[in-house]
């Protein structure tokens, strides 16, 4: 499929709930192939040969079947955006999951913002509900040490992306270790934006790997990944559309093992989707399968010219630099 042309390319503009990533639209390219459509969306701040993955992820899904699955449900998470504590409540109760997400560390807000929202969603799923946190590696190695001692008092699952630098997340995971503070690393930018993704492993720098179909370059590259990984792994999002989210769940409902909840529930902070019937969770779980955009939906939320002429554009610079595989 070295020189494959999609039969049709549309690019659409969605709405979110509320303000993620910095963004308030989530902007995706849609390629339909002869497998279905495929789904295109390297985050603008995301730049030249990094996205050509992103790309060969979009092609593998529109043109090739899925790996056969070994589960036909593949638990999920909640995620919680840095909200006030009310919201954050809102979300985790209504979820249908019985894992949460919460972002913290957000630019412009404090410590005691972030411990409100996480004993928000605490209050919201019970003490049996689980909690996880994402800083995106916004802490250097003193303040993580810091933080994370305060938060291992809340039972988290893991801490993900404390640092950014591989070394510093080995620093911080020595640090709790021999201070008795059980509290796991899991790592999603040192692998996904890392020119080399294996250094988390050599350094011993996290508990957890987190890997994402899209910026690994498809489903079967995240699954080879996985296999030689030392680790458990978490399958998770890119903010995809309801679209791009099944190549997600097909990824994780092919692993052997699966003991945690992905972060694949993300169509919930979209408020617009492209299909009919979004990818949501019911139970804590989503079902496997290919799903397909409606073509009304897709009328409906197309991007102004301006916006698919930029996208266009980048896809082209991107073919150039070997994503047309």
């Amino acid at each position: 499929m070295a020189d494959w042309v999609p039969d049709e390319i549309t690019v659409v503009s969605l709405p979110m709930r509320t303000r993620f990533r910095g963004i308030t639209h989530r902007e995706v390219l849609l390629a339909r192939g002869p497998a279905g459509w495929g789904e295109w969306g390297p985050f603008l701040d995301y730049h030249g040969d990094e996205i050509v993955p992103w790309w060969r992820a979009a092609v593998e899904w529109a043109t090739t079947e899925p790996p056969t699955p070994v589960r036909d449900r593949v638990p999920v998470n909640c995620t919680v955006p840095a909200v006030d504590p009310e919201a954050a409540h809102r979300i985790a109760a209504t979820s249908g999951c019985i894992t949460a997400k919460i972002k913290i560390a957000e630019p412009g807000q404090s410590e005691a913002d972030d411990l409100a929202r996480i004993e928000a969603v605490r209050d919201a799923l019970g003490p049996a509900g689980k909690i996880r946190v994402d800083a995106n590696g916004a802490w250097v190695v003193d303040e993580a040490e810091r933080r994370l001692k305060v938060l291992a008092s809340y039972d988290l699952e893991y801490v993900e992306q404390p640092c950014m630098d591989v070394a510093d997340l080995a620093t911080v995971r020595m640090t709790l270790a021999r201070a008795g503070i059980d509290i796991a690393i899991a790592a999603d930018e040192s692998i996904r934006r890392s020119d080399d993704p294996w250094r988390v492993v050599e350094l011993e720098a996290a508990d957890v790997a987190v890997l994402k179909v899209q910026p690994l370059g498809g489903i079967r590259a995240c699954l080879d990944l996985a296999e030689r990984l030392p680790m458990p792994v978490v399958i998770s999002s890119a903010l995809e559309t309801s679209v791009g989210l099944a190549a997600g769940v097909a990824c994780a409902a092919a692993l052997p093992d699966l003991p945690y909840a992905c972060g694949l529930n993300t169509a919930a902070l979209l408020s617009a989707d492209i299909v009919s019937e979004p990818l949501m969770a019911t139970s804590g779980s989503l079902p496997v399968g290919r799903i397909g955009p409606d073509p009304q939906l897709l009328a409906q939320h197309q991007a102004p010219p301006e916006r698919i002429a930029f996208w266009r554009d980048r896809l082209v610079e991107t073919r150039s630099r070997g994503g047309a595989a």
